[in-house]
C-alpha cells in the first residue's frame, strides 16, 4: 500500500467517523424535540440536583411537566427517581415527590426510586420495581439532551420506553448545544461498548 492509498484511506474513514458522529448527534437532538407523550403505565422523573429538599431549577422544570402530564391522565402512577450526594438529608426522588404532593399528585400514586446515582442505575432500579407490578410501559421525563439516553437505556432494559422533554428547561443557549453533542459522542460510544462500560469509562 503506497502512502497516497493509506492517506485516501485513512482521509475515507474519518470523513465516515465524523458523518457517523453526526448522525448519533442528530439522533440525540431528534429525539428530544420529538414528544412521544401518550397514555402508559407510569411517568418515570429523571432525577436531578435537590437543595435540602427543594428542588434544583432544573429538577423543576422536570416536574412541573410531569404536573401537566398528570392532569391530562397520562399515566396512573409518577416514578421519581435520584439518590443523595453524602450529607444530604433527602434524595432526589424524595424532594421531587415532596414537591409533586404539594401540587396536588396523590402521595398515593408516587413510587420513589431513591437509590440511583446515574441514569442506568435508576433506570435498572426502576425497571425492578414496576416488574414487581408488571408494568412496562414508561414515560421518561427529562431535559431534552437527556431524552435519547434515558430512552435507550430503558430500552436496553426490555422496557417500552417513551420520551417527553420538559420545555421548560433551564439548560438553554450554547450549554443546551454542548449538551446534545456530548450525549451523542456517548450515544456513538455506547453503540459499541453498551451503556454500562460507558458509565465505567466516564465516572
Amino acid at each position: 500500500m503506497t502512502l497516497r492509498t493509506l492517506a485516501r484511506s485513512l482521509s475515507t474513514l474519518a470523513a465516515l467517523l465524523l458523518v457517523y458522529l453526526g448522525v448519533c448527534v442528530g439522533q440525540v437532538w431528534w429525539t428530544g424535540s420529538t414528544d412521544q407523550a401518550r397514555s402508559v403505565e407510569a411517568i418515570v422523573v429523571m432525577g436531578v440536583a435537590q437543595y435540602d429538599g427543594r428542588p434544583s431549577p432544573q429538577l423543576q422544570a422536570r416536574l412541573d411537566h410531569v404536573i401537566t402530564l398528570w392532569n391530562a391522565g397520562t399515566a396512573p402512577l409518577v416514578v421519581t427517581t435520584g439518590g443523595n450526594q453524602p450529607g444530604d438529608r433527602f434524595t432526589e426522588a424524595e424532594a421531587s415527590q415532596r414537591y409533586l404532593v404539594e401540587a396536588g399528585v396523590p402521595e398515593s400514586a408516587i413510587i420513589l426510586e431513591n437509590l440511583g446515582s446515574s441514569t442506568l442505575d435508576s433506570l435498572r432500579r426502576v425497571h425492578d420495581i414496576l416488574a414487581n407490578q408488571d408494568i412496562t410501559e414508561i414515560l421518561i421525563v427529562t431535559d431534552a439532551y437527556h431524552a435519547a439516553r434515558s430512552r435507550m437505556v430503558a430500552r436496553d432494559l426490555g422496557m417500552v420506553a417513551h420520551v417527553s422533554a420538559t420545555p421548560t428547561s433551564v439548560v438553554t443557549g450554547s450549554q443546551n448545544i454542548r449538551r446534545h453533542i456530548e450525549e451523542g459522542l456517548g450515544v456513538a460510544l455506547a453503540n459499541f461498548i453498551g451503556f454500562e462500560a460507558l458509565e465505567r469509562l466516564t465516572n
